[in-house]
């Protein structure tokens, strides 16, 4: 990505990689930025969505159209910095208007070197994107626009999501730790694949005391700790290639520590299961999406933002390696697999974000049965 000097009025072009192109003018930092198109739903919460390492090297069309009349403040993030690679609106907010606010969003996408481009029909954009699928993009403003031919081939060079192995490079390098609110109650040891700052947030709200670990932890550093249960997080980029995630969990579900797992800890489990694991059309994010728990058969709308998902049968319990597991929650708009539990070890996952910072919060009740499964095991 390059950057210039910022305009109001500088125009800007957004080129797909099957040729289709879009103009508009630049929001945020002038120059290009590639990665893969998708589309967010969500009519709240866009500052939790930039800051959302699981958007790396994503640029976020919002079908929203009018983005920023609540402009930015330090509270909301949910990481140090904002992770997509670029941005798509169509009618930004000339001037945000809330008591919390203390910048408009186009300074901070400025700020932050974020190119992005407004002024689109991002109605059209998503109705695109839904017919052909997530595909690689480019936007380009200012002195970056030669002729849409030179810019197609460059976006058709960039690298695409499939194959990609990118926890490693939003999680963090060094542990930490996030003191249980109240009463300590249980260690947790949090695998950050990309983790959200409000998901330790919520188990320390539950007496929680967390430890967050690199991508690369080993087992012996996981069990240094002594956790009563172990996480794993959501984070950006193919499962396939998530190796050492995956052997990690396993040796977790060899000692029967007590596991929980939120989007891509849902598809290491799938594979520490032996499931597969397959790329979604155009995949689910937004803060709308109907998901039943099958154990209780109570609907939830929930927060979710995943490209890939497990592949693993609806209609009967499996046998694994780690005992009978079955598919404990699914979406009702496509029969995607939203959950994962095990019925002889202590270990469920989810697809979507239980934590939900900008909501809804129906599903939150998934920390308390993570808590409940470290309450039996230890008694």
């Amino acid at each position: 990505m390059t950057l210039s000097t910022r305009g109001a009025q500088t125009p800007a072009v957004l080129v797909l990689e099957d040729g289709r192109a879009f103009r508009g003018r630049a929001y945020g930092a002038v120059g290009e930025t590639f990665g893969e198109a998708v589309f967010s739903t969500g009519m709240t919460g866009y500052q939790e969505t930039l800051t959302d390492p699981s958007y790396h090297r994503q640029v976020v069309v919002m079908t929203a159209p009018h983005v920023g009349n609540t402009g930015v403040n330090d509270e909301d993030p949910e990481s140090g910095r904002i992770w997509v690679s670029g941005y798509v609106v169509r009618d930004p907010a000339r001037k945000p208007s809330n008591w919390r606010s203390q910048r408009s969003l186009d300074e901070e996408l400025t700020k932050q070197g974020v190119v992005g481009i407004s002024g689109v029909d991002t109605r059209a954009l998503t109705r695109h994107l839904r017919e052909r699928g997530a595909m690689r993009v480019g936007i380009f403003s200012g002195n970056a626009i030669p002729d849409e031919g030179t810019l197609l081939a460059r976006v058709r060079q960039a690298p695409e999501m499939t194959g990609a192995d990118l926890s490693a490079e939003v999680a963090t390098k060094e542990a930490y730790v996030v003191p249980a609110i109240g009463t300590k109650k249980f260690t947790v040891a949090a695998i950050d694949l990309g983790i959200k700052g409000m998901t330790p947030h919520r188990m320390a709200e539950r007496g929680v005391e967390v430890h967050v670990l690199p991508a690369t932890a080993t087992l012996e550093e996981v069990y240094a700790v002594n956790p009563d249960g172990v996480f794993f997080s959501n984070g950006p980029g193919d499962p396939s290639t998530a190796d050492h995630p995956v052997a990690l969990m396993r040796g977790v579900l060899e000692r029967k520590t007590p596991l929980f797992g939120i989007c891509f800890g849902n598809q290491i489990l799938g594979r520490a299961l032996g499931f597969g694991t397959y790329k979604l059309k155009y995949g689910h994010r937004g803060i709308n999406q109907p998901v039943q728990d099958r154990t209780t058969g109570k609907v939830e709308v929930t927060a979710h933002n995943h490209g890939f998902a497990v592949d693993a049968p609806l209609d009967k319990v499996s046998d694994t390696e780690f005992g009978r597991a079955e598919v404990s929650h699914v979406c009702l708009n496509d029969q995607v697999v939203e959950g994962l539990q095990l019925l002889d070890r202590p270990a469920f996952s989810v697809q979507y974000h239980p934590e939900a910072a900008a909501g809804p919060h129906d599903a939150a009740y998934l920390f308390d049965r993570f808590t409940t499964l470290m309450e039996d095991q230890r008694a």
